[in-house]
C-alpha cells in the first residue's frame, strides 16, 4: 500500500522548503468570477518572505489579456513576479515555427473558439483566418464559445475538420475548468474528441515541458529542487510538475472536488484521495483544500 498523501492545513507548513512557486490560475487563484478566499493573504505572506512567484495558466489567450483579467478580479500585480499562458506559448509557436510540425502549417487557419481568444494569432502577418474548414490549412482550437455549450454542440465542426485532415493546434490542454462553481469543458476536451476522430493534435501548455522551461527562466534560475508547482489538476498541473522534476501541491477544492466528495475548503477523505491519485498515475508531493497560508 502506498504512503498516504500529506494533507496540509496551510502553505506555511512547507513554504520554507522553496524559493520559487509556479501557481495555476483557474481553480487555485480564482474560479473565473472572483478570487478565492485566502489567496491574497497567502501571496502576501510569500512575497514578504522573498519568494518568487510565476503564475502559469492554460488560458488560451496571451499574457496581456490574462494580466488584464487578474487586474479586473482585483489581484495586485505586486503579488506575483511573472505570468505565462498556454495562449502565449501558442502564439509564439505560430510565429516562430519551432519544429517541423509547426513549420508545415499553411497560412490559412480555422478558429474554434470565442473572439476573446483571437489574440492567439492576431498580428501574425503570415496567418490568415478563414471561416470554413474547407478553406483552411489547419485548426486553432481555443475552446467553446459559451459556457453552456457541450461537446455534442461541436461534433459537426470537429467532423468537418477531421474529414479534411486538418492538423489542430490546441491552445488549452485542460479538459474542464471551474467557472463560478460549475464545471465547463475546455479546448482539451474538444481536442480529445478530435484525436478520437483521427485528427492530428499538437498541444501548448501544461503538462508539456516547454511551458515549464519558460517558467524556470522567468523565476530567474532557481534550482528545480527549490520550486513548488501548485495546481488543481492531476492530469496537467501534477503530471507537468512530475515530468519537470519539481514538487507539486494539489488543490483538492478545484476540478477534482466533486470526485472527492468534499466541501470547498475542507480536507477530502484520505482514502478517496489516495484512490484518485493512484488511478490517475500522477502523485503530488502533498495536498491542500485551497491556496491559503
Amino acid at each position: 500500500m502506498s504512503t498516504p498523501l500529506p494533507l496540509l492545513h496551510g502553505l506555511s507548513e512547507i513554504a520554507d522548503r522553496y524559493d520559487g512557486f509556479i501557481l495555476d490560475l483557474w481553480g487555485v487563484i480564482h474560479d473565473g468570477v472572483e478570487l478565492y478566499p485566502g489567496v491574497v493573504p497567502c501571496l502576501q505572506a510569500l512575497k514578504q518572505r522573498g519568494k518568487r512567484i510565476c503564475l502559469l495558466s492554460n488560458a488560451p489567450r496571451r499574457v496581456p489579456a490574462a494580466r488584464a483579467k487578474l487586474d479586473r478580479l482585483g489581484l495586485d500585480p505586486a503579488l506575483y513576479d511573472a505570468l505565462h499562458t498556454s495562449g502565449e506559448a501558442s502564439f509564439e509557436a505560430l510565429r516562430d515555427r519551432p519544429d517541423p510540425w509547426h513549420a508545415a502549417l499553411g497560412p490559412r487557419l480555422f478558429h474554434i473558439g470565442p473572439p476573446r481568444d483571437n489574440d492567439v494569432y492576431d498580428g501574425l502577418a503570415d496567418r490568415v483566418r478563414v471561416f470554413d474548414p474547407a478553406e483552411a490549412d489547419f485548426v486553432v482550437n481555443t475552446g467553446i464559445d459559451d459556457f453552456d455549450e457541450t461537446l455534442a454542440d461541436y461534433e459537426p465542426v470537429l467532423q468537418a475538420c477531421a474529414a479534411r485532415g486538418l492538423p489542430m493546434l490546441c491552445a488549452n490542454p485542460d479538459l474542464v475548468v471551474v467557472v463560478g462553481g460549475r464545471m465547463v469543458i475546455c479546448a482539451g476536451e474538444l481536442a480529445r474528441r478530435y484525436a478520437e476522430l483521427g485528427g492530428d493534435v499538437r498541444y501548448h501548455g501544461k503538462p508539456h515541458a516547454p511551458v515549464y522551461a519558460r517558467c524556470f527562466q522567468l523565476l530567474g534560475g532557481i534550482p528545480a529542487g527549490r520550486i513548488l508547482a501548485v495546481g488543481d489538476s492531476l492530469r496537467t498541473d501534477v503530471a507537468g510538475a512530475n515530468a519537470a522534476g519539481i514538487d507539486s501541491l494539489l488543490i483538492t477544492g478545484g476540478i477534482h472536488r466533486e470526485e472527492l466528495g468534499s466541501a470547498w475548503g475542507s480536507h477530502p477523505d484520505p482514502v478517496r484521495l489516495g484512490a484518485l491519485v493512484a488511478a490517475g498515475g500522477h502523485r503530488p508531493t502533498a495536498a491542500i483544500p485551497s491556496l491559503r497560508w
